[in-house]
């Protein structure tokens, strides 16, 4: 899936306030049915950006622990 141009400076907490809002939006249930798709769309990638945050992340750390333990 395609992420929008902001997505590259975009970071996991500000992706993760979206994510929410947008739930918010959804539980309300008074989402017009052309937003529906799109909001349903954006959380979709919203979570993959998190996803992808959150596993470099992990290589980082890993990274780091592998260091460590060189010591």
């Amino acid at each position: 899936m395609a992420k929008a141009k902001n997505d590259e400076t975009i970071g996991y907490a500000q992706a993760l306030e979206e994510l929410k809002s947008i739930l918010e939006e959804l539980e309300n249930n008074e989402v017009d049915v052309d937003k529906l798709a799109t909001n349903v769309q954006r959380a979709s990638q919203l979570i993959e950006l998190c996803r992808e945050r959150i596993g470099n992340a992990k290589l980082q750390i890993e990274e780091v622990v592998k260091g460590l333990a060189k010591e």
